[in-house]
């Protein structure tokens, strides 16, 4: 792992404490060594219990008896890639992996392939080499890990606003906002272009304020916007209930630095 990284020198614990709750379950198949320990290292720092495997057959075994939250598969494996391993399990009503958010991950990606595994089933791609924050993205689009997400991390929210006075003031504001959008929300949901214009100020918003649980979910609807916008309406039915927890908690007293 690299050194310079500070993601990766610290784990995301020593940051922010996670919710209670079980960690992710995540299966990291590829047949480069050094590929699949970058990838079990930096998935372990951010939460999650990692199994490695090696090709394609030992993947799939894994995952018809094991029920695990996140599938990364490299699309070129000895025996079988990413799209067969992912057409083997979703056609097996008994595979424990069969519901799993599984992502393909490959060195190289042309567009017309990019489509097509989206169009597969696919719930992202990652293009090797990545980053932390390129897991963090995938990692987000499971539930186990939006649930071990806290709501407020206010010493995020003070670093970004420089003081305890300034902080209370935005997250005052992003009140009102919320409370605004929660009467908006089912007009939002068939108003696409709508919707992705209220998430991008929403972004925003919430990186000042440190509401870390909405954050994650603001993105992951957003990348589901682009890339897969059947999963929106699924996907707004958690939304809405963070957001609601999100309001819940800026109710309460805040910090005093």
């Amino acid at each position: 792992l690299n050194d310079k990284d500070p993601v990766m020198t610290q784990p995301v614990s020593a940051v922010e404490a996670p919710r209670p709750g079980p960690p992710p379950n995540v299966l990291v198949a590829d047949d480069d060594e050094a590929s699949r320990r970058f990838l079990h290292d930096a998935l372990q720092a951010l939460g999650a219990r990692v199994i490695g495997c090696s090709d394609g057959p030992e993947a799939l075994r894994a995952a018809s008896i094991e029920s695990f939250d996140l599938l990364l598969l490299d699309c070129r494996m000895p025996g079988s890639g990413a799209r067969e391993v992912l057409a083997a399990l979703r056609a097996d009503r008994a595979a424990a992996s069969r519901g799993g958010v599984a992502v393909a991950t490959t060195a190289e990606l042309a567009l017309p392939l990019r489509a097509e595994l989206l169009a597969e089933g696919f719930g992202d791609i990652l293009i090797k080499p990545c980053r932390i924050d390129d897991l963090r993205r995938v990692m987000s689009l499971t539930p186990a890990y939006m649930r071990r997400l806290p709501v407020l991390d206010d010493t995020a929210a003070l670093l970004a606003s420089g003081d305890s006075t300034t902080m209370a003031a935005l997250r005052q504001l992003l009140q009102q906002e919320l409370l605004v959008l929660c009467n908006e929300l089912e007009q939002l949901s068939e108003d696409a272009v709508g919707l992705r214009e209220r998430l991008h100020r929403l972004r925003s918003s919430c990186g000042f304020c440190g509401t870390t649980a909405l954050s994650a979910q603001v993105v992951s609807l957003q990348q589901l916007l682009t890339s897969r916008p059947a999963m929106v309406d699924q996907a707004m039915t958690h939304f809405r209930s963070v957001l609601i927890e999100t309001l819940e908690a800026l109710d309460r007293p805040q910090p005093v630095a």
